[in-house]
Parts: structure tokens; C-alpha cells; sequence
């Protein structure tokens, strides 16, 4: 359904070194970067597989509020990188890997809060089959 995502950050290199560090554990990578010139104002990051951008963030006023992003994870080995790197890299923990059968039987997650609060998610739909 959705083509990609975006939102500020509040300290544009320390949130782009935190992305690089916890999607880079999930085989995501920072795939285009736009700086402030080029862009008309804010330097933007933009992360996928591919060389196709899914996930942005930009330099500015962070959002008020908690943002929850959900990311694909290979397998519970991926979901449990992720939460170790993202915890490495300074992130508060929101939920340690695991099953959620309130979701679906099979679903094994992560949750991390990122530098600005949003509520940060890896997620394997194929936990135990």
C-alpha cells in the first residue's frame, strides 16, 4: 500500500549514523541522500534495498507525538539484530524480542523507542513454521 515514509529528525547526523547502524541489520541501506542545497532546504536520507528508497528521514523540527514504523525482517535472527544493534546504538527499549500471539501465532518482534521517542519495530511474520 504504501510507496515510502518520511519524517524529521532532531539531529540529522546522529539519527542518519543510528538508521545506517539498525537497518544495516535488517540488509537495509542508505540508498540516496539529498543534502539542504540540492533539496531546497533540508538534507534528506532515504533507505531501502536495491537502490530503491522505502524509508526517509529529514533534517528539521521533529513531529509531535510518537510515530510507529514497522520494519520486515528476514527472521527472528534478523529481529533479534536489530533490537541489539538499535540498543548498541542508543535506543530505549519498547519491547525485546519475542512471539506476539495477541497478534498472529507466528509474529516475533521488536520494539525500540529511536533517538526522538518513535516507536521502532522489526518484525518476522514466519516465526515457528
Amino acid at each position: 500500500m504504501l510507496d515510502h515514509i518520511g519524517f524529521p529528525v532532531s539531529n540529522y547526523p546522529e539519527a542518519l549514523a543510528f538508521y545506517k547502524r539498525v537497518l544495516g541489520a535488517l540488509g537495509y541501506e542508505l540508498v540516496m541522500e539529498v543534502d539542504a542545497e540540492t533539496s531546497g532546504g533540508a538534507a534528506h536520507a532515504g533507505f531501502g534495498r536495491d537502490g530503491r528508497p522505502h524509508f526517509w528521514i529529514t533534517e528539521g523540527t521533529p513531529i509531535v507525538g510518537r510515530l510507529h514504523v514497522a520494519f520486515a525482517a528476514a527472521d527472528p535472527t534478523a529481529v533479534d539484530d536489530f533490537y541489539a544493534v538499535a540498543m548498541a546504538a542508543g535506543a530505549t527499549d519498547n519491547g525485546p524480542p519475542g512471539l506476539r500471539p495477541h497478534y498472529h501465532p507466528n509474529y516475533y518482534g521488536a520494539f525500540v523507542f529511536d533517538l526522538d521517542g518513535h516507536n521502532i519495530e522489526a518484525v518476522c511474520h514466519d516465526a515457528g513454521r
